[in-house]
């Protein structure tokens, strides 16, 4: 073999060929078997293997990847760029680039080995071999100010330690020798047999530089694979406040609206998350939708319709056992004494048991990106009198041609000096009656005899003619609109405090939208039941909105309505994950 070549062997190697070689090598091994292994040595495979080792772990050093979460970075980029598409090519063409299956599939490869997604599963060993001697693992942890990223209890059955939990990211998981189930033995030479987990923890508490386990494997255990699920929070969570988390160190608070990254759902009553964007690779504790549910269930249970305490309910000592009797709470209603009114076209008929009753925790999302020429609809919930309509007039007002609102339908008769299509679409009771079973309708409601209604297919034309939709129906059309197939983006339209509200108002001589003619102010009982009926929408419907603007202003309000409309055509925004698959 040419001088050259072997310049490059690995000079160990080298030496144990030349050992093979030698004429007085004495060793007790066949022509056969020496011939095999001085070609083996000879191979330019592992050659090659023998190099990138050296080059990995020659140094004396570790490699660890720098993140694990690339394909997040690639979806930061791709909102980065959306926004500058439309003044560089440059843009448009990295754009276009980063969407390519081949190159996220590349990046999807490379979280799931920085995340040790890589685990083969093997069959379980058969139960009819016999091992003489338990099988002993050590693990040795640096000890920093990082937690350890695992939790422990008391097997139940065996009453010995076993880890209960790993938390993804942290420290004990990218070891990838401690897994759920394996059994404490020792902790730092101290044997743990008959101890509690609370006198584990003094230990570790007590230990300083390396922390040695010894641990006995779980049986059939697997590598824990990241879930790719992420969820809009419904509700704020303090960690530091749940007296029921198995470990207060490794919760992780949110608030309302915040989108969590959802890495295991293994447990049934605590899941593990990060808040998406955090850089931070270690997931934190949160209570799963069923145990959430659970404690809703139990808050509401202790309020009668009358607001008085109805007694307690049991909760059990277990972490996230709770068992809970009693009714729901009565939602705020809005005054109902009858009087004069303007004609409210769109007045469904309340009925939301079922609304009131609904447990919103959290809704699975996903983003979707703004398209050129398709504009998702925009929908302004709010009490009557809340300022809805005057909102909807000046954004249309900012560009008529982009900014539309669909006709209405009625089956009153035409009236002289109208055209069919322009004020409304005219048609006979019988046709909207049976259009309204057949569900085409998005909301409807009669006045003095006659039906009136928009429908469903009158939204999507706008859409598919490249215009922005602007609604602002009943609040229960909520249920109608929020489809894969409109898309809408909803906007609360929430009144001020009650004093603000009033002073506001008469401030700027606002004219009672309750008053048919509409020439006189809002009047005290009229305010009051702005607030109950904002109360109430809130209570049922908070859930569905993206976005709340507080109307004490209407100016600023209006420039917070024309922001989010701009938003809408250039931000890539977190929608219901079934509207983008």
């Amino acid at each position: 073999m040419a001088n050259g070549t072997r310049e490059k062997w690995d000079p160990a190697l080298t030496r144990l060929l030349d050992t093979l070689q030698h004429p007085s090598t004495d060793l007790p091994s066949s022509e056969e078997e020496l011939g095999f292994l001085s070609r083996l040595l000879r191979s330019k495979e592992l050659h090659a293997l023998v190099n990138a080792h050296n080059a990995i772990l020659g140094d004396g050093r570790r490699y660890f990847p720098v993140l694990s979460t690339s394909s997040e970075v690639l979806s930061d980029v791709l909102e980065e760029l959306v926004s500058r598409q439309r003044v560089a090519d440059e843009a448009e063409e990295l754009f276009a680039l980063l969407q390519r299956p081949h190159l996220q599939g590349l990046l999807y490869s490379h979280d799931a080995v920085a995340q040790k997604d890589y685990y083969p599963h093997l069959p379980d060993i058969p139960c009819d071999i016999e091992e003489e001697e338990e099988t002993i693992k050590i693990v040795q942890l640096v000890k920093s100010n990082e937690p350890l990223g695992a939790t422990i209890k008391t097997d139940e059955a065996t009453g010995k330690i076993v880890i209960a939990r790993v938390m993804h990211g942290g420290a004990a998981d990218r070891s990838g020798l401690i897994h759920v189930g394996d059994e404490v033995v020792e902790v730092n030479n101290i044997n743990v047999e008959g101890r509690t987990p609370n006198d584990v923890l003094t230990i570790l508490q007590n230990s300083e530089g390396t922390i040695t386990f010894k641990l006995v494997p779980a049986n059939g255990k697997s590598g824990a694979r990241e879930s790719k699920v992420r969820v809009r929070a419904h509700f704020d969570y303090d960690s530091s406040t749940d007296p029921y988390i198995p470990c207060k160190e490794a919760g992780l608070d949110f608030k309302k609206g915040d989108v969590l990254h959802i890495v295991s759902q293994d447990d049934a009553y605590w899941w593990q998350a990060r808040r998406e964007g955090d850089r931070n690779m270690r997931a934190g504790l949160i209570p799963s939708r069923a145990l959430q549910e659970r404690r809703i269930i139990h808050d509401r249970s202790q309020v009668s319709k009358n607001g008085e305490e109805i007694g307690l309910c049991s909760v059990s000592a277990s972490p996230a056992v709770i068992s809970c009797g009693g009714t729901f709470p009565a939602s705020p209603r809005c005054a109902t004494k009858p009087r004069k009114t303007k004609k409210i076209i769109y007045d469904a008929t309340e009925n939301d048991d079922f609304d009131r009753e609904h447990i919103a925790t959290y809704e699975e999302v996903a983003k979707l990106y703004p398209r050129p020429g398709i504009h998702r609809p925009i929908v302004l919930i709010g009490a009557p009198g809340v300022g809805r309509n005057e909102l909807k007039r000046r954004l249309i007002d900012t560009d008529a041609d982009k900014y539309k609102t669909p006709t209405p339908y009625t089956s009153r008769p035409m009236k002289p000096g109208e055209e069919d299509g322009k004020e409304y679409f005219f048609i006979s009771r019988e046709q909207m009656e049976e259009d309204i079973e057949a569900g085409k309708f998005i909301e409807y409601g009669e006045y003095k005899g006659n039906l009136y209604g928009t429908s469903s297919e009158s939204v999507k034309e706008i859409v598919i003619a490249g215009k922005v939709c602007i609604l602002n129906p009943h609040y229960q059309a909520l249920k109608m609109l929020r489809t894969p197939q409109l898309r809408p983006y909803i906007i609360y339209i929430k009144p001020p405090s009650i004093e603000v509200l009033k002073e506001t108002r008469n401030a700027c001589h606002a004219r009672s939208t309750f008053d048919v003619h509409n020439s006189r102010g809002f009047t005290e009982e009229e305010f009051n039941d702005i607030m109950k009926s904002a109360s109430r929408i809130e209570f049922l419907y908070d859930h569905f909105f993206d976005e709340s603007i507080v109307n004490a202003d209407l100016a600023l309000a209006f420039n917070q309505l024309l922001n989010a409309a701009n938003r809408l055509e250039s931000e890539p925004l977190w929608v219901p994950a079934s509207w983008v698959q």
